[in-house]
């Protein structure tokens, strides 16, 4: 077993000895920012752990209110929905929005967080191959009757994959219906891809109505808590027919102030997401070399596969006996686990290119 014994950064101390880390999603260090914790610190002095009752009654203060501030601010938009979890977000936007579509369409390797909402949805639900365009529109075809109307939900980015959905292929599946809604959970790509940090359809380049998102706060921006950015009307929509985010007690008062001290240092600070995106191409670059095929996107996640039978899980032991922490995950344990298993590679935006050549270059020794 790991234990972390500090905060998450690029030297990080795991079972008492400190290592390069390349893990986990704290892509800016936000998790142990000083500015942060000092305005989770002042929080929780003046407003306690937490307000301790439903956001329909009391549970509002004005901690929450500056997070609603700070996320509409970050993300372009005239309102926003702010709760417990991230994982909920996906049941919340397939809640609220029920009357609205007729049948789900759901990647198989999706988030855990995405088949719960699509099960709890109450509706017909159809899978499709993992980010196969062709095998959605077959899907499409043979299980849309007259009159019904499609939602699409997947990943934004695939946790262990790093894969970005082909969204715009999907689009154009759905062009004939007009009532289409395209749902994504981005919780992997809030705050790291997109010119604004603002998640999958701004780095697609992709406007319009009946496009919807579910984030989170705890990965790349160093707080808690889910969000869903939208117009009011989205909003109201979702406030008024869903009761699950109704149902749940407030994010803790430290943890909200954290996430909104973390969107405002973000908004403000863009070149953190430059050196980040600097990084990862310098990154993927290096492990193309070796001969492992990447993708070349922004993500900070790279996800190594076992090509040519490469031991991954050998691998992951000896990075971890020579400093360098990375994670393993075997076929089948997490979601967009390719077969066989793979090693998940988080980059930072503060890692040091010599940290990085000495990744590399200890992976090149085992393979």
């Amino acid at each position: 077993m790991y234990v972390m014994e500090s905060t998450p950064g690029p030297r990080t101390v795991i079972n008492g000895k400190e290592v390069d880390y390349f893990s986990g999603c704290g892509y800016y260090d936000l998790q142990g920012h000083p500015e942060i914790i000092k305005a989770a610190c002042e929080a929780v002095k003046k407003f306690g752990i937490s307000s301790a009752t439903s956001p329909l009654v009391y549970g509002n203060n004005p901690i929450l209110q500056r997070i609603q501030t700070k996320a509409c601010t970050f993300f372009g938009t005239e309102s926003t929905l702010y709760f417990v979890s991230g994982f909920i977000g996906n049941s919340i936007l397939l809640d609220g929005l029920r009357d609205q579509y007729d049948i789900i369409f759901v990647d198989e390797e999706s988030h855990y967080s995405v088949l719960h909402a699509a099960l709890i949805a109450q509706k017909p639900v159809v899978k499709f191959r993992y980010m196969d365009v062709e095998d959605f529109r077959k899907k499409v075809k043979e299980n849309i009757r007259p009159s019904q109307r499609p939602l699409l939900i997947c990943d934004g980015i695939f946790p262990i994959s790093g894969d970005i959905s082909p969204i715009p292929d999907y689009q154009q599946v759905l062009k004939e219906y007009d009532e289409a809604i395209i749902c994504v959970d981005d919780a992997h790509a809030t705050g790291v891809i997109g010119k604004k940090g603002r998640g999958t359809f701004e780095y697609l380049g992709i406007e319009g109505e009946r496009l919807y998102s579910a984030g989170t706060l705890s990965k790349a921006i160093g707080g808690h808590g889910g969000i869903i950015a939208g117009s009011k009307e989205l909003i109201e929509t979702l406030n008024k027919n869903s009761n699950i985010h109704h149902a749940c007690s407030q994010t803790p008062i430290p943890d909200a102030a954290a996430a909104a001290k973390a969107l405002e240092m973000l908004y403000k600070n863009p070149g953190l997401r430059r050196q980040l995106w600097d990084n990862v191409s310098y990154a993927k670059k290096k492990l193309r070399s070796l001969g492992f095929n990447i993708n070349d996107t922004p993500v900070p996640i790279i996800c190594l596969r076992p090509d040519a039978g490469i031991d991954l899980e050998f691998i992951q032991s000896e990075l971890f006996k020579r400093g360098l922490a990375v994670i393993y995950l075997p076929g089948g344990r997490y979601t967009s686990v390719p077969t066989g298993g793979a090693l998940r590679i988080s980059i930072f935006y503060s890692h040091t290119r010599k940290q990085i050549d000495r990744l590399v270059d200890t992976i090149k020794r085992f393979i």
